[in-house]
């Protein structure tokens, strides 16, 4: 019994002493890398750079451009919108140009005019994929917004509004027609509405009525699509003038067939008697 209470107190005697150890020998703190090997840890680099020379690696990206549609009827004043847009870009300080198609020569060659007067310069074009070469590489990258007018002309609309915006960051102000004489799709106008940011529908006053005219009726008997004119050839209606002034024009087709016919025939009776 003795020895064994001599064997406890021993081992409390050691315990103890062992609980001071630390007050004479401080123990070694290790480096946490000190069991890496020295070759593998110079061979080693992240997989994200961490150098702030990485930011310049990364190529800048464009701000994105925009593209903006205004269509309606004639006589609606799609031009003096995109006239009154265009000349607000400029005075905010914002490079601008102007595009028209090189067919319509109504009232000026090299410049955008209204129904009312006003004018702006502008690039008489064919096509809108020459723009970029004739108005030259460098200025082009210094252009903030271009305007298009009548632009159900250009066959290649919405390719180059996708380009101009998505790729270019060029602000596009759309103005055209939205419809024909016989209220069907005119040119390109229409195709380019799912990548447009805004779209504003205008329109005009009747002029049999003067309720709010929607659509563009022909006064002629022609019955090309592309019929470059103005008021002596189209003039805006309602709805309701639309339909009877269409009605009325079959009519008056029906009536000028007919005496074409009899001009026609009546000659050949006139020799067989």
């Amino acid at each position: 019994m003795s020895l064994h209470l001599s064997l406890l107190s021993l081992f409390i005697l050691i315990m103890r002493a062992l609980s001071f150890l630390p007050l004479f020998f401080p123990p070694k703190i290790l480096n946490p890398f000190s069991f890496c090997n020295p070759n593998s840890m110079a061979s080693f680099k992240p997989s994200i750079p961490l150098t702030s020379d990485s930011a310049a690696s990364v190529p800048s990206t464009r701000t994105s451009g925009e593209v903006h549609v205004i269509m309606g009827p004639m006589f609606a004043g799609k031009t003096t919108a995109l006239l009154r847009r265009i000349k607000s870009e400029g005075n905010n300080g914002r490079n601008v140009a102007m595009i028209k198609s090189s067919k319509d020569t109504r009232y000026a060659i090299d410049s955008v005019v209204t129904h009312d007067g006003a004018k702006f310069p502008c690039w008489a074009l064919p096509d809108l994929s020459s723009f970029r070469q004739n108005f030259g590489g460098e200025a082009y990258e210094k252009l903030d917004v271009i305007g298009i007018d009548e632009a159900q002309f250009f066959e290649d609309l919405y390719d180059f509004c996708c380009m101009a915006a998505d790729h270019d960051g060029k602000t596009i102000i759309v103005a055209g027609l939205d419809g024909d004489y016989l209220r069907r799709s005119f040119g390109s106008v229409l195709e380019i509405i799912p990548l447009a940011d805004t779209v504003t529908k205008l329109t005009a006053r009747c002029e049999l009525c003067g309720k709010r005219a929607f659509f563009t009726l022909r006064k002629t008997e022609e019955t090309r699509t592309e019929l470059i004119a103005g008021a002596d050839v189209y003039m805006p209606v309602c709805r309701q003038h639309y339909v009877n002034g269409q009605v009325l024009m079959k009519a008056a087709r029906t009536v000028v067939e007919s005496h074409k016919f009899k001009s026609d025939t009546f000659p050949e009776v006139a020799a067989v008697v």
